[in-house]
């Protein structure tokens, strides 16, 4: 099973920094958003019942570049204790502060570079931005089906069925692999990786 998480590197709005009457984003510090560690946990849950491998794509979406990258590479860290296999960062200042439909060509643009997959997982919504946009544009650039709002997520085969979160009801449906899934935060409690294992060498 190759399975693809989606993860972006949001402004730590419980850090946010301000300077005189505006927030300072170049000074506020990165985090995964809170979401997409959900989505982490998820393909690596699956990974460990069928077996396989998960790759972490992440868009650096904050300048400035030479000082985020850094930054960025150490919160990947964090996803590869958490399980991952693999971790991109894809680096453009094209993406800085670019909107969801731009983001979402260069993750696919890197899916596509990448190769065989059959499940990308992204969390519903970032924690600073909640547009929800980024994970279904991206199905549609790559044209396969999505499913939204997964707060259940069974894989049998060659197919997926999940139960989604709607305002008024719980939803249950089925679609055939390769296919995008967008989680919620009820779908699990993602675990906490060791610190000796975030660490640089």
């Amino acid at each position: 099973m190759e399975i693809l998480a989606l993860v972006k590197l949001a402004l730590d709005t419980g850090q946010l920094r301000v300077s005189e009457t505006k927030v300072d984003i170049d000074s506020t510090p990165l985090k995964i958003s809170d979401i997409d560690r959900n989505a982490v946990e998820e393909a690596v849950r699956i990974k460990e019942k069928v077996g396989g491998r998960v790759r972490v794509i992440t868009a650096l979406k904050y300048g400035p570049l030479a000082r985020r990258q850094q930054e960025a590479e150490s919160l990947l860290r964090e996803v590869l204790a958490m399980g991952a296999d693999e971790a991109y960062l894809i680096v453009d200042n094209a993406l800085i502060n670019s909107d969801q439909l731009l983001t979402a060509k260069a993750i696919a643009a890197t899916i596509r570079k990448l190769g065989n997959y059959d499940l990308i997982i992204a969390g519903e919504a970032t924690i600073d931005g909640y547009t929800s946009q980024v994970g279904p544009r991206v199905a549609a650039e790559l044209g396969i089906p999505v499913i939204t709002f997964v707060r259940e997520l069974r894989v049998e085969g060659n197919k997926v069925t999940a139960k989604r979160d709607l305002e008024d009801a719980i939803q249950t449906v089925e679609a055939q692999l390769p296919v995008l899934v967008t989680v919620t935060r009820e779908i699990n409690v993602p675990r906490i990786p060791p610190l000796l294992q975030i660490r640089p060498p």
